[in-house]
């Protein structure tokens, strides 16, 4: 049996949930969210959470179960307290600004990055160099994240670039002078 698919996914105050075929829709204070899952799971709702349980016994349920579990979880908590990413911008004259729902960046390139946000992820700049990025969707916020990172990512001897603001850039040494 699949240790996290058969973990039951608690629902906080505020949060509800309905289940109609194979459509799960979790509603909470920051929006509502919906995931049509395979029918090799079923999802019940039982007083204050949900739990997801195998179909039949097969080797692909038991994965399934797991994603299923791990899906439905990231909606709760998405529309519950939400999810944010955090980039900095390193490099001298590299900075970042928001214009309205676009994502200004100066990277060192012959003209500015201009990225539009997607719809339900927020941005913030503080002090034009680190960017705070906030959605109730997890999937969404860290493929946008993974594309602003992927606009200038760090380099590996001075580490100028765009890094996740946990992330450890390994430096390499440069020319050895003889």
């Amino acid at each position: 049996m699949s240790r996290i698919g058969r973990l039951p996914i608690p629902l906080p105050n505020g949060v509800t949930a309905s289940i109609k075929d194979a459509t799960v829709t979790v509603k909470g204070p920051l929006g509502q969210m919906s995931y049509t899952h395979l029918g090799l799971v079923a999802v019940k709702h039982e007083k204050d959470h949900l739990v997801v349980t195998r179909v039949d016994e097969s080797r692909q349920s038991s994965s399934v179960q797991g994603l299923t579990r791990s899906l439905i979880n990231n909606l709760v908590v998405g529309v519950s307290k939400g999810y944010s990413r955090e980039l900095d911008v390193n490099g001298v004259g590299y900075r970042a600004e928001v214009k309205g729902r676009t994502l200004v960046l100066t990277l060192g390139f012959s003209h500015l990055v201009e990225m539009a946000l997607p719809k339900g992820v927020d941005c913030t700049v503080e002090k034009n160099t680190h960017i705070v990025l906030k959605s109730s969707d997890k999937e969404r916020l860290g493929e946008f994240a993974a594309e602003v990172r992927n606009v200038r990512p760090p380099e590996p001897y001075k580490g100028k670039g765009i890094k996740y603001t946990d992330e450890v850039i390994r430096h390499k040494v440069g020319k050895a002078t003889a």
